[in-house]
């Protein structure tokens, strides 16, 4: 794997960190403005809505840039975005500062995983693209735990400023390792890349996307009661427990990107299946400890190991323009996230307990699987027209380049 990749993996990491880290310092935050608690919520709220939003916008605006040009003027704006929360006199500002980070978010991840695959041979694209989100991931287990607790000690703004920190290291590496990849034959063209959310398949994944890390989320979303309110934990054990869920997410990511590169829809099917399952068993499991706590990891690991075939199905569909795809693929992770955490809230304040949002999560995971095999089908039935039918057999060596051997 090229040293490129590094550069790429600390950008994600810092954005990894900034994303998740405000969940544990929502109290500071909220006493230092004076404000509620479910007030300060809308800095997570912003932050979602700031990346489904800012993924295609940004892409958009960037389509004329180069690549690696592009990734650097994005965390130059991630950078901003965290100076500008840092410093903020007013909430307002705060959550000003949110929303500009996150405007680099999705660009980011989109953009940063059409480089990385081209930054390999065919057979490693989804390695590639996992080792990039490494940084996301390793963020939970190690940025996140680390912000919070620098936030709770030195102050909050500190943790912000050394996110920014972070976002300068990304800018650097980017700069010094990225190659200047050719733009794309023609340069990238706002209609073409448009015409790629007119394939079926595509927007099948970006489905898949939504509905399965959204069921993750509507279980980790309300970790911290299920697990003090049921399991009975102390409310000091719950980092721990998040790190836990890191280390899945972190061997899920690795274990899906080289997996998705032999088999990629076979691996989708055992990951949204197994997740589906553990979702539910985790119904029960929350009442136990030990049970909990194992259960957690594999939601992480199962949850983080559809991330890259996910992402490369998108750019495998979309393959003639992939770049907004890529983008509003990653806004698509965060709109699930949003979608599956107001779920989970409805059915606990329905009054049916707080391990009730497993099922939700079940129930979202399982319609992700029933579409991850409505598209397999579809892919066959276009493979097998390709390959048999008459008229079809001129369309043969199209429909073949849309469909990569290795699925």
């Amino acid at each position: 794997m090229p040293l490129a990749l590094l550069a790429l993996a600390i950008g994600a990491f810092g954005i990894g960190t900034t994303e998740f880290v405000i969940m544990g310092l929502l109290p500071e935050v909220a006493g230092d403005y004076g404000v509620s608690i479910p007030t300060a919520g809308f800095l997570v709220t912003g932050y979602a809505l700031g990346v489904v939003l800012g993924a295609p916008l940004m892409t958009v605006l960037g389509t004329r840039i180069p690549r690696k040009r592009m990734l650097m003027l994005l965390m130059g704006l991630f950078i901003a975005g965290n100076v500008l929360s840092a410093l903020a006199p007013a909430f307002g500002i705060m959550l000003t500062g949110r929303v500009v980070a996150s405007l680099a978010h999705g660009a980011f991840f989109g953009i940063g995983a059409v480089v990385a695959a081209e930054l390999v041979a065919p057979e490693k694209k989804a390695g590639a693209i996992a080792m990039m989100f490494t940084g996301l991931t390793v963020a939970n287990v190690v940025g996140v735990p680390l912000g919070t607790l620098v936030g709770q000690t030195l102050g909050w703004r500190v943790t912000f400023l050394i996110v920014a920190a972070l976002g300068v290291l990304g800018l650097l590496g980017i700069a010094r390792l990225v190659p200047d990849l050719p733009r794309p034959e023609g340069g990238v063209r706002i209609r073409s890349e448009l015409a790629a959310f007119r394939n079926v398949q595509v927007l099948l994944a970006m489905a898949m996307t939504v509905l399965g890390f959204g069921g993750v989320f509507a279980a980790i979303t309300y970790i911290t009661p299920m697990m003090t309110g049921v399991a009975g934990f102390a409310d000091s054990s719950v980092t721990w427990l998040l790190v836990l869920f890191g280390l899945g997410m972190v061997a899920g990511n690795l274990i899906g990107g080289r997996y998705a590169d032999r088999a990629l829809m076979p691996m989708l099917y055992v990951s949204l299946g197994a997740l589906a399952v553990t979702l539910a068993v985790f119904t029960f499991t929350a009442h136990s400890k030990a049970g909990a706590a194992v259960t957690i990891v594999l939601i992480g690991a199962l949850g983080f190991a559809t991330v890259p075939p996910l992402q490369k199905r998108v750019l495998d569909q979309a393959a003639g323009a992939p770049t907004l795809a890529s983008a509003v693929n990653i806004g698509a992770f965060n709109l699930g996230n949003a979608l599956a955490a107001w779920l989970g809230g409805l059915v606990i304040a329905a009054g049916l307990g707080w391990t009730a949002p497993n099922w939700v999560g079940a129930a979202l995971a399982g319609s992700a699987l029933v579409l991850a095999l409505v598209s397999g089908a579809l892919e066959r039935r276009t493979a097998g027209g390709a390959a048999h039918g008459g008229r079809v057999v001129a369309a043969a060596p199209e429909a073949a380049a849309a469909v990569p051997a290795h699925h």
